[in-house]
């Protein structure tokens, strides 16, 4: 097998035009990681980076989350601070505002209607880059209030009096380093192999796999004043998790349900075309990590939200007041990600939201149209509505399987941080949302890769030149 896998990439660099797009995705891939190194002038990183390892061993939340998604970025104070993740949110705007909105349904539609959505979402990440880089550089004035830590310091360098030269500048260089990355994601989609946002994030999220074997090293064996904590059995429960993961995510990610379509006979003025059977593919996990992510994003403002009113009535005399500070506290407390109505909102926001995407993105009522359209069918089910009311049956059911699937991998890495006592640097890549992006991008840069191979008669990945699993 690794054998094969080795033939294979080498096969790669024999097609001169896909070894031309290996080599310079691999290129535009370290100069993403160089933005997320090269610190903004007037900040002092080094504190805020040592914050940041605090909070990874304790579970790191939305903060770690979009650390994660930066490559490590905003925890250096780095050009690319914001990452990526104004694209993605504009992006995810975008869709959302297409599903339910009738113009922009309309014009998805028409011809060259995409593009103009793109472009919409392009100054849409604009916008957003501006009003988050202006939040985060007043948040780096006092990050003690931000982080609710007393450890950080100041980390801002200029002095009171050049403050808001310190504000439009940070700014205006966190916009341009997103909208850089954005660039740069879109020249590999356009010239290199595999999806260029996704290679972005995924490569910020391997970047911390150094990090995570010092944590197991950490684990296993003794170093200075800490003891090893595990033995060979725990490493062998590791290593069948982590494996039993990868191959659920491979799986669930690939797992579809065939819906059978008959195309009947028809004629198109002199010509006739002759009908057939084909299928249409209903992914399971059609959410992807959506789920996940906007789930972890929403329970983070509550808990702040109930901690800091706590805070603000602490030192009230009245009755009132310390029933409410109490209260709120308790509230607070109880929504740690430590305490089990955090993983009870968690999973039922999972299942929300899985639901939820696939409501506004899956359209059963223009499948249905388009299939009465062409003369198409699903056997045994009248067209119209009654074909639109069997794929939202049909959905519905595999849209359940595969919200479970997310709960289970979304809850894997918090369980192994917060009951058995793992470091979360460590815990992330046996699940979560670092899984789910990782295995899901690598499997579509093969994909693309197995294609351009295929194409000029070279095996792929597997002896039968296909990924198991895939059509």
């Amino acid at each position: 097998m690794i054998a094969n896998i080795a033939n294979t990439f080498s096969n790669c660099f024999k097609i001169p035009e896909l070894k031309s797009r290996i080599l310079f995705t691999v290129m535009i891939l370290a100069i993403c990681r160089l933005v997320a190194y090269i610190t903004i002038p007037g900040l002092d990183g080094t504190r805020l980076a040592e914050f940041f390892s605090q909070l990874a061993d304790r579970g790191a939340g939305v903060l770690g989350l979009y650390s994660m998604f930066t490559g490590g970025a905003l925890q250096r104070c780095a050009v690319g601070s914001l990452g990526i993740m104004p694209y993605i949110s504009a992006t995810i705007i975008v869709q959302l505002l297409t599903a339910v909105y009738g113009p922009w349904s309309k014009l998805a539609r028409e011809e060259g209607g995409r593009t103009k959505l793109i472009q919409y979402g392009r100054y849409l990440t604009l916008l957003l880059c501006v009003g988050q880089g202006m939040a985060m550089a007043i948040g780096w004035e006092n990050p003690e209030a931000v982080f609710q830590s007393a450890e950080i310091g100041r980390i801002v360098l200029f002095p009171d009096s050049w403050i808001w030269w310190y504000r439009i500048q940070t700014t205006l260089i966190l916009t341009c380093g997103t909208m850089l990355l954005m660039w740069l994601g879109e020249q590999i989609t356009e010239r290199g192999i595999g999806n260029g946002i996704s290679l972005i994030i995924t490569i910020g999220i391997l970047a911390e796999i150094p990090s995570a074997i010092q944590g197991l090293r950490d684990l296993f064996f003794a170093s200075g004043d800490t003891e090893a904590r595990g033995n060979i059995g725990h490493a062998i429960a590791l290593l069948l998790l982590l494996a039993g993961v990868i191959a659920g995510v491979i799986a669930i990610t690939q797992a579809q349900r065939k819906i059978p379509v008959q195309y009947a006979q028809r004629a198109v003025g002199r010509k006739v075309y002759s009908g057939g059977t084909s299928f249409m593919p209903l992914r399971v996990n059609y959410a992807g990590v959506m789920p996940i992510i906007f789930a972890q994003a929403i329970l983070m403002f509550p808990q702040k939200i109930f901690y800091t009113l706590g805070q603000s009535l602490r030192d009230s005399t009245s009755a009132s007041g310390k029933f409410f500070s109490e209260m709120f506290s308790a509230i607070g407390n109880a929504l740690d990600h430590n305490s089990f109505w955090y993983f009870l909102l968690y999973s039922l926001m999972i299942l929300f939201f899985s639901y939820f995407w696939v409501a506004t993105q899956f359209n059963e009522l223009q499948i249905a149209d388009d299939l009465k359209k062409n003369g198409g069918y699903i056997p045994g089910v009248r067209p119209g509505q009654a074909t639109s009311d069997y794929l939202h049956n049909a959905m519905s059911r595999i849209t359940l399987a595969g919200a479970i699937f997310l709960l289970v991998i979304a809850i894997i890495p918090m369980i192994l941080a917060t009951q058995m006592g793992i470091s979360y640097q460590v815990a992330q890549f046996f699940g979560g949302t670092s899984m789910l992006i990782a295995v899901g991008v690598v499997l579509d840069t093969m994909r693309q890769m197995e294609s351009h191979l295929l194409m000029r008669h070279y095996d792929g990945f597997l002896k039968k030149g296909r990924v198991k699993g895939r059509i």
